[in-house]
């Protein structure tokens, strides 16, 4: 139930998305309840990106979404951003300052023909 999705402007080449969804396995573990187990990966490469109005170098937009009836504690998501933000920053060559990563909490999530 844990998506992550990385849109970037650079290429992501197939050895990077498995190095980055090898890394996302271990880091969702931060959010109480979620595992590799049910986690889905989704990369999006070459996104035309303006940051700070500049294109001129790579930048990365990252969502992180996941089912949970209450609130997920502050602390998941600060420990994902510590975990998340340096290995998109090595894997694709992205300095952190040009990195955001949004999440969220949805209590509506259907797999399998139905909702949990």
């Amino acid at each position: 139930m844990p998506v992550i999705r990385v849109n970037a402007s650079t290429p992501i080449p197939r050895d990077k998305q498995v190095e980055l969804k090898q890394a996302f396995g271990r880091a969702i573990a931060a959010v109480p309840g979620k595992s590799e187990q049910w986690l889905m990966c989704q990369f999006e490469e070459n996104v035309p990106t303006f940051f700070a109005g500049d294109d001129s170098e790579p930048a990365a937009y990252i969502e992180v979404s996941v089912f949970a009836r209450g609130e997920v504690p502050t602390t998941a998501w600060e420990q994902l951003t510590e975990q998340i933000t340096p290995v998109v920053s090595r894997t694709l060559g992205i300095d952190p300052t040009r990195i955001y990563i949004n999440y969220s909490a949805s209590a509506n999530f259907g797999w399998n023909g139905m909702n949990f």
